[in-house]
């Protein structure tokens, strides 16, 4: 692996297969990451969530329709959570020799650079991509909530499998 690693975390999938609009500008954002680096490997990650096909499958077609190689992206099917993408990425890639970006939404890059980070992997963040208009002020501050409450819990939750060594 010579060049830079870009994770890009799940959101779900509609009903009819599609990208959810999350989902969409997380893919963008890697893209536009991507685009500024040389040799970059793409690692969309996530499994069937409420709606098939597996996230990791929706992002990898989304990155293909953007001209992206075969050959420069790495699935990882099978996380149902972001701590257990985590743990799948971990093993997928070892610890890489280059750097490792991470591409997901504003809310959510915290919490998946500090589980990247206590897994072991040197994680910096792309520029996230732009959230939704601020039309429903509740809904937005209940993934805020959410991801203040995940944080901390997946924190431990990692550091304990770490120190267990079963990471």
């Amino acid at each position: 692996m010579g060049g830079p690693t870009i994770i890009i975390f799940g959101a779900a999938v509609r009903s009819d297969g599609s990208p959810s609009a999350a989902l969409r500008r997380r893919v963008e954002a890697a893209l536009a990451c991507g685009r500024q680096m040389h040799g970059t490997l793409y690692v969309p990650t996530g499994g069937i969530g409420r709606y098939g096909p597996a996230e990791a499958e929706v992002m990898a077609n989304l990155l293909r329709a953007h001209g992206v190689a075969d050959s420069a992206i790495l699935c990882e099917p099978t996380g149902t959570d972001t701590l257990s993408s985590v743990r799948a990425i971990r093993r997928l890639l070892g610890v890489p020799r280059s750097a490792v970006y991470v591409a997901s939404s504003a809310y959510h890059l915290p919490r998946c650079l500090l589980l990247l980070r206590l897994a072991g992997l040197p994680a910096r963040p792309c520029p996230a991509p732009p959230g939704p208009a601020a039309r429903n002020l509740r809904r937005r501050w209940y993934w805020r909530l959410r991801e203040t409450l995940a944080l901390p819990f997946d924190a431990m939750l990692m550091l304990t499998l770490r120190l267990t060594g079963r990471l």
